[in-house]
């Protein structure tokens, strides 16, 4: 029997957590985690920190946390003492709610937290950073999992369809006659059929984000 009621919030993936209370004359146990109980919503992972913070001020703001894949982070969020006003964004491109919001208040005496599971969209990725490799963020990609079935010609073509200026992501200098081959290249060969590179210039507006958010969007979508 769970001791935990989950409440889905507007944000996939975000989920309100309601912990029963066991009381008696003493007081009353709470069970703060299970990985049971939250598997079922999503909690693969095993716990790699807690940490703890103090607001010495009412009113204090404080920011927002983000990681990018492969480093995303699946948060349990709770307020052990007054109130905070939580909030949680979607920044996951490609997401049905994608840059859309929503708070919970949280408090020591509703005993709520928020489970927090904003990663990429399944298939989808921008710039990863596999173990032992860092990006130099060049300009952005969107790359898409072998698993999604998304081509290169099918991204070209999505692209041209919505006059979107965008770049091929480049096969490897080594597959071209003039550089020693390098057949061991395994993530170099494999990449470009499956990756674009988006527009990047410095005067890129925000409605002209939009379009090319939601042609990934629609990709995404198809499969």
């Amino acid at each position: 029997m769970s001791r935990f009621t989950v409440t889905p919030l507007p944000l996939s993936g975000l989920n309100r957590i309601e912990r029963q209370r066991l009381r008696d004359n003493r007081g009353y146990l709470t069970r703060i985690f299970c990985a049971q109980d939250l598997a079922s919503i999503g909690w693969k992972k095993p716990i790699a920190q807690i940490n703890h913070t103090y607001t010495a001020k009412c009113g204090t703001v404080r920011g927002l946390h983000f990681q990018y894949p492969p480093h995303t982070e699946m948060k349990l969020v709770n307020c052990l003492r007054g109130e905070v006003w939580d909030v949680a964004v979607d920044l996951r491109v490609g997401s049905p709610t994608f840059l859309q919001w929503h708070a919970e208040v949280l408090s020591a005496d509703n005993g709520a937290a928020l489970l927090e599971r904003l990663a990429a969209l399944p298939s989808v990725s921008m710039n990863p950073e596999p173990p032992g490799t860092l990006n130099g963020f060049w300009m952005p990609t969107v790359v898409f999992s072998k698993e999604s079935g998304v081509t290169r010609e099918r991204l070209v073509a999505a692209f041209k369809e919505a006059n979107i200026d965008a770049r091929v992501f480049f096969w490897p200098l080594s597959s071209l006659p003039m550089f020693p081959p390098r057949p061991d290249n395994h993530v170099a060969r494999d990449i470009p059929g499956r990756a674009f590179n988006l527009p990047s210039y410095h005067d890129l507006g925000e409605s002209q984000q939009d379009k090319v958010i939601s042609v990934i969007k629609e990709i995404a979508a198809r499969n």
